[in-house]
């Protein structure tokens, strides 16, 4: 009877191992490996050496190995991680930018054949075109309603045609075609299900939001919270600019209607009571800035200047 020495020190090492990562890490991701061949993980663990390392293995030995740990260190964050362990999965654990890693992670999907009985992960299109086939071919394509004619001795696809549908088996004859014509449909490589991140599980589609993404919630919220707060007439530091300029609006209104007045008041009812330097003003506003053509023009503008001696209104209401 074979001694059991060996399986144990593989299980001590591989235990020592995960233990030690648990310890040098805070950040990993979280994947199924589901149609992953073993050349495809050497090159997964080559393209992410350095920053990452890929750790597969039971999932009853994980959750042993990382239970222990929690139990001696009193280190929980790695506690969230267990329920995840189920189905053929692995972790990788990362020091790096986490959407830097995810990027690598998916840069290594390979391309598939369609095998007969396969669950189609995706929905398979044949595209129209030249297949290059013979016209004997024409029976087969016909069997699987797809419209073809002949174009200069060969099978030509018509129009693009829906082959295999996502959840669907692939069957024979949709086997047999796609080989035929060389399309590859599926690919397959390490599926990212959640990022654990000091203590957190995520979905990986929270790495998709940009700094953008969040500026323009935070201007979002600013903005509800500044309404709420002119509705209810109750002041916050983001409504603040707006209740100044509303009261400011108020006193000049009343300015305006009354013998009442203050320095920013007068300029209003100066052009109020002179429409013409109200034109003149809209017409400055209006005017393009200074270019190419403005020295052609600057005779023009010095006879101007002398009948409209203000020729800066200053019309800002604060000066």
């Amino acid at each position: 009877m074979p001694s059991s020495k060996p399986k144990i020190l593989k299980k001590e090492q591989y235990d020592a191992k995960l233990r030690s990562y648990l310890e040098e890490y805070d950040k990993a991701f979280l994947v199924h490996a589901d149609n992953v061949g073993s050349k495809q993980f050497m090159d997964i663990r080559a393209g992410l050496r350095g920053k990452s390392v890929v750790l597969m293995g039971k999932n009853t030995m994980m959750k042993r190995s990382i239970r222990l740990y929690v139990e001696e260190t009193g280190d929980e964050k790695w506690s969230t991680i267990l329920p995840y362990l189920v189905g053929n999965v692995g972790i990788i654990f990362t020091k790096g930018d986490l959407s830097d890693v995810r990027e690598q992670i998916m840069s290594f999907q390979v391309g598939a054949p369609a095998r007969v009985g396969l669950i189609a992960p995706v929905d398979v299109t044949v595209p129209a075109g030249n297949t290059g086939l013979d016209p004997s071919q024409t029976n087969f394509f016909q069997a699987l309603n797809i419209p073809t004619k002949i174009n200069k001795g060969t099978v030509e696809i018509t129009t693009d045609c829906p082959l295999v549908k996502t959840g669907e088996k692939v069957g024979a004859s949709e086997a047999t075609l796609l080989a035929k014509l060389g399309i590859k449909p599926f690919s397959y490589g390490l599926v990212i299900q959640q990022v654990f991140e000091s203590g957190s599980m995520y979905s990986p589609s929270v790495l998709d939001i940009t700094e953008e993404d969040l500026l323009s919630k935070v201007k979002t919220g600013l903005a509800n919270i500044t309404a709420l707060s002119l509705a209810t007439h109750y002041p916050t530091e983001v409504a603040v600019p707006h209740l100044v300029i509303n009261g400011f609006k108020n006193v000049l209104a009343i300015a305006i209607g009354t013998d009442y007045s203050f320095p920013q008041a007068d300029k209003i009812k100066e052009i109020l009571e002179n429409p013409e330097l109200l034109a003149a003003a809209t017409a400055a506003a209006s005017a393009p800035a200074a270019g190419g053509d403005s020295k052609e023009e600057a005779p023009a503008a010095a006879e101007e200047e002398e009948e409209e001696e203000d020729d800066d209104m200053g019309f800002s209401l604060f000066d």
